[in-house]
């Protein structure tokens, strides 16, 4: 019997040498290899089985078309088989040394253990002879160890499983793997999630198509059932598109193909995160997914929505594309009557402009040196009303304070659109206006500031300028403030180095100027159009409630500041022009009735409207400011009072017509009635009824509700008319030749009302009523003709700038700045009051008949009868 201390082993491996040392070490490594897994796999196997067919169920998808309680059920199942599997492990054990030595020996048939004698030791006391014996001994031994090898394992698995069913789990394994890759395939997780309540209930999908907000357009429902049979949706280009899936899986797509094939995909927002330690609510868990997508459609295309290979919804789109805006002028930029420069153009774009704007540029370019201490002027363009029928709009602008101003520009008009496109109008040509100095002073002044705003390299030379017109002082000056005035500014602009400081010589020099042409009133006119300007800005841009009323207080101050000026001037002057607007008579309350409506206009929201209506108080403003700035004179006084006379005619021969028409109709009236009533004498009492013959109600009164007259009545008011109407064409002819001895000349619509006044009066003498209405309507007609030509006449001999402008409302100026009609002192174009032709007079005649036909039927109801009274009744 032997022992095997492990010192001992070492001792014979070393004497058999290091190759057979390593040789047993890897046999005996190799063959606990080999036992371990033929120990291990018999008792591992049921467990990997029992996991291969739960993995190969999850992956085939099948847990999801489970009830809930067959999958619980089978994962319960499953769970048993798992547990079961384990209770093999308990058996296995770790092989020890001397089995896996004897394993070794066994593989190799090595007889008389050559492999355990080389760590074993021989029994009882040890003695030089036999450690001599034991070493040869295991010398002899390990040359039997020459061709040592391992054994592989027999784990003994056929033996318990001989119709190899677990081949089959293999490959059920191998096969779900694959499968779970496919659009089909399921999850591990399936088996713990329950899918039976999601596939009762299907998503909600709920998709929209937002507009931009420039368009005006309304939100799209895409899955409104109205919308259902849509096949295409037209929607405007750059609309975003959203779509929210409630309830799904949480794993479905959305991609957005194009015309060209192009498939974009359009990525899910990411979930709202919950604050830093912030506790989920309590039905967070319960809660079904939300899937949100938003994009942009700028091409046509096709909306998919996907959830795997399942199509759950598609929309196609027509995208509308967002046209370049257009700009062009209507007529030629003019100077408005206060100098302002007007532009009327015409603005067009499929959903409105963003901007405006007018383009300056000098014709003559400035020399390469020079240093202009500004830039072109800023003016922006009003818009025409958002969604509105008209394109049409104009705007004003005082630009006479710019240093351009008297230059020759290139003007272009620029607009932009809320999608970014920009277009230009053509290129005018045109002279900046600029403030009407008439005093040379005053002009000197400004072409020095000209000069060196437009260069400041001519410092030395405006400062030469301002020493000439300082040199003589009291021949030169008739107000010595502005002598001390120039002399200031000349310090000033020594004195200045920098292009700020120049500036505010610029600036000065301005003030200085219109110090010396308009005095105090200047001051005045300046805030007024400040206000008018911060008011405009307020309503543009949305201003609050309290802003508007804070705009609306400066204005009626400046307002109330510059009329008063403006009264105290008149007073001064007799010659000074009168508040009017295209020579109707201008009230402060109208003024303040107007700025009410303005403020109320915006502070209700319809601020389109409110800026319309400041427009058109600026106008107002604008031509009382130009009456001002220009010459009065003996010849305005004349020719208005030579306008007022041919106002006069015109009215009284309005008045003669209507007399004539209302004489005819009771002459025809008479005629008519002749044979049914009694004549009356000259005291109208010859006759009296009987009580069957008594006139009803109304019947003692013609159908004109006038008391009868007696033809002697008719033919003494005629023979008045005639009268007056040669008296009409006598002061016709008396204002034709003032008009000549004024250098005007008469048109041929004078001549032509003489005429018909001429055969008026012949036909009043014969009592022919209904030809005179005729001449005298022809009459009527041609007064207006020739105070057309009169008005156009006048302009020019005036040369009056604005004059096209004044001409251009001629249309409204029979209304009042609220658009109300008013009366007048100058003549009446006409506009608002049509002269009845022949036919006109006709149908008049055949409902007056039909009604005092109806009137004489004694049957009538006594209020048709009042009524009928009242229809005939003329004031």
């Amino acid at each position: 019997m032997t022992e095997r201390p492990i010192s001992s082993g070492e001792r014979g491996l070393a004497s058999g040498g290091r190759g057979l040392a390593g040789r047993l070490a890897l046999s005996r490594l190799a063959t606990r290899a080999s036992i371990l897994f033929e120990r291990a796999w018999p008792l591992v196997l049921p467990l990997l089985v029992v996991a291969s067919l739960f993995l190969s169920f999850s992956w085939f998808g099948l847990f999801p078309r489970l009830p809930d309680t067959v999958r619980i059920g089978l994962l319960i199942l499953f769970a048993l088989a798992a547990v079961a599997a384990l209770y093999p492990l308990r058996f296995f054990r770790i092989p020890s040394a001397a089995e896996i030595d004897r394993r070794i020996e066994a593989a190799n048939e090595l007889l008389h253990s050559p492999v355990q004698v080389q760590t074993d030791r021989p029994s009882g006391a040890e003695s030089i002879f036999s450690q001599a014996l034991w070493r040869e001994h295991q010398k002899r031994m390990a040359e039997r160890l020459s061709s040592l090898g391992a054994d592989r394992p027999r784990t003994g698995v056929p033996d318990y499983d001989r119709w190899g069913l677990r081949a089959v789990a293999g490959l059920l394994f191998v096969t779900a793997l694959a499968f779970s890759f496919g659009p089909f395939g399921g999850r591990v997780s399936d088996a713990f999630v329950a899918r039976a309540a999601h596939d009762a209930v299907p998503p909600r999908i709920d998709a929209w198509v937002t507009p931009p907000a420039y368009t005006g357009k309304a939100p799209l429902f895409l899955t409104a059932d109205a919308n259902q049979a849509v096949q295409t949706f037209s929607v405007p280009q750059g609309s975003d598109v959203s779509l929210r899936v409630t309830g799904g899986s949480g794993e479905e797509t959305l991609s957005y193909a194009d015309q060209g094939g192009n498939d974009r995909a359009i990525e899910p927002a990411a979930p709202p995160v919950a604050p830093k330690g912030a506790a989920p609510a309590a039905s967070s868990q319960t809660a079904p997914k939300v899937r949100q997508f938003s994009g942009k459609l700028n091409t046509n295309g096709t909306l998919t929505l996907k959830s795997g290979d399942s199509d759950l919804g598609h929309w196609a789109f027509a995208v509308i594309p967002d046209k370049p805006p257009t700009i062009r002028f209507v007529g030629e930029p003019k100077r408005a009557v206060n100098g302002a420069i007007e532009l009327n153009y015409e603005i067009a774009d499929d959903y409105g402009a963003a901007s405006a704007k007018a383009v300056f540029e000098l014709s003559d370019p400035p020399a390469a040196n020079a240093h202009p201490l500004y830039g072109p002027p800023d003016m922006p363009l009003t818009l025409p009303r958002r969604g509105g029928k008209a394109s049409a709009a104009k705007t004003t602008k005082d630009l006479t304070e710019h240093v351009w101003a008297g230059s020759n520009i290139k003007l272009t008009l620029s607009v932009t659109d809320d999608a970014g496109h920009t277009a230009t109008s053509e290129t005018k040509t045109m002279v900046m206006p600029e403030w009407p100095f008439a005093n040379p002073l005053a002009r000197a002044v400004i072409e020095q500031r000209r000069l060196l705003a437009l260069d400041t390299n001519a410092k030395p030379r405006v400062l030469d300028l301002m020493d000439a017109i300082t040199l003589r002082p009291e021949d030169t000056f008739d107000n010595m403030s502005n002598y001390l005035a120039i002399m200031s500014a000349r310090s000033r602009l020594k004195l200045s180095e920098s292009d700020d400081q120049l500036r505010n010589v610029v600036s000065y020099l301005w003030e200085i100027a219109l110090g010396i042409e308009e005095g105090n009133l200047s001051a005045a006119e300046r805030r007024l159009r400040q206000a008018q300007q911060v008011l405009q800005d307020a309503i543009k841009n949305g201003a609050s409630d309290q802003e508007i009323e804070k705009a609306m207080k400066e204005l009626r101050e400046a307002m109330n500041q510059f009329l008063q000026e403006f009264a105290q001037r008149a007073q001064q002057n007799p010659n000074a022009p009168q508040m009017q607007q295209n020579g109707r008579e201008l009230r402060q309350s109208d003024i303040n009735r107007m700025m009410d409506q303005i403020e109320n206009l915006a502070k209700s929201g319809d601020r389109d409207k409110a800026q319309q209506l400041l427009s058109e108080l600026q106008d107002m403003m604008n031509n009382l400011q130009a009456g001002r700035q220009q010459p009065g004179g003996e010849q305005d006084s004349e020719m208005r009072q030579q306008m007022d006379k041919l106002g006069d005619i015109m009215r009284r021969q309005q008045e003669m017509m209507n007399d004539t028409f209302r004489l005819d109709q009771m002459q025809r009236g008479q005629r008519g009635e002749g044979g049914e009533q009694q004549q009356l004498g000259e005291d109208g009492e010859q006759g009296q009824p009987n009580d069957q013959q008594r006139p009803g109600p109304g019947q003692d009164r013609d159908p004109l509700a006038r008391p009868k007259m007696s033809p002697k009545d008719l033919a003494d008011a005629l023979k008045q008319l005639q009268e007056g109407q040669g008296q009409l064409q006598s002061e016709l002819n008396q204002l034709k030749k003032g008009l000549e001895g004024m250098g005007m000349e008469p048109n041929e619509g004078f001549g032509e009302a003489g005429k018909s006044m001429g055969n008026a009066e012949q036909s009043l003498g014969q009592g022919d009523g209904d030809q005179a209405v005729g001449h005298q309507g022809r009459a009527l007609e041609a007064l207006r003709r020739g105070a057309k030509e009169m008005m156009k006449q006048m302009q020019a001999m005036q040369g009056d700038q604005g004059g096209s402008e004044q001409g251009g409302r001629q249309q409204d100026a029979d209304r009042d700045p609220l658009g109300r009609p008013r009366a007048t002192n100058g003549p009446d174009d006409g506009t608002s009051v049509k002269v009845p032709d022949e036919i006109d007079v006709q149908r008049a005649r055949q409902i007056l008949d039909a009604i005092r036909k109806r009137l004489g039927n004694a049957l009538s109801p006594d209020i048709e009868r009042s009524y009928l009274e009242r229809l005939l009744e003329l004031k």
